[in-house]
């Protein structure tokens, strides 16, 4: 009998693999893969659901959006992220989404995300291709309007001064439009005045340069 089983059990294994080895094998992996993912999850911000959760439908995971309309918030600095949320909340800067999901937020929570998005290293904006002609217009503007000198060097943002390069095209021209329109301020007055001096092709000049600079280029 127990020769028989000895004999039988891997003729058994043989022919499942036989049938379904291809299924067995890709179930393995499938569960190799839901395991890695689930421990990657849990180690990047505890036990589910992680508050940067309800993020990811618009500004994309870890805050790299894929949307050329939604802003990226990886790489951002920690205060300015940390300013715009409480901007949102008390109404200071307008958007239906934001400013509901804003004012539910504790002050703890505020500082959780903006933390955790400064801390993630931004991605190119690949799926973006910039009208050559407009992007060496927008280069020309941005060195003369000495654009580095609140936003780095890199344009990568610090303190209060956000990221620019690599952000959607979209949204950036939709920021230079609620800046000259007055729908969004900032305490220095500055951008009010760039936006309102640039025209509409400058403007599109502008975010065709920033949003196609790579921020994980020095």
């Amino acid at each position: 009998m127990k020769k028989t089983l000895l004999i039988g059990i891997p003729l058994v294994i043989a022919l499942l693999m036989a049938v379904f080895g291809s299924d067995l094998l890709g179930l393995y992996r499938l569960q190799h893969y839901l395991t890695a993912s689930t421990a990657a999850y849990l180690a990047d911000g505890g036990s589910w659901p992680h508050v940067t959760d309800v993020c990811i439908e618009c500004h994309g995971v870890k805050g790299n959006s894929l949307h050329q309309g939604y802003p990226s918030l990886a790489g951002q600095p920690a205060p300015y992220l940390e300013t715009q949320l409480h901007n949102f909340a008390r109404e200071a800067r307008r958007n239906p989404n934001m400013e509901p999901l804003a004012m539910t937020m504790s002050d703890t929570q505020v500082k959780y995300l903006a933390d955790y998005f400064s801390r993630v290293p931004p991605v190119a904006n690949r799926y973006f291709s910039p009208d050559q002609q407009l992007r060496a217009r927008g280069q020309q503007l941005v060195a003369a309007g000495n654009c580095a000198a609140c936003h780095g060097a890199r344009l990568m943002g610090h303190d209060q001064f956000p990221r620019l390069a690599g952000q959607g095209y979209d949204y950036i021209l939709a920021q230079f439009d609620e800046f000259a329109s007055g729908a969004r301020n900032e305490p220095t007055g500055v951008m009010k005045v760039i936006a309102t001096r640039a025209s509409l092709e400058d403007r599109k000049a502008l975010a065709n340069y920033l949003a196609s600079l790579d921020p994980t280029k020095n």
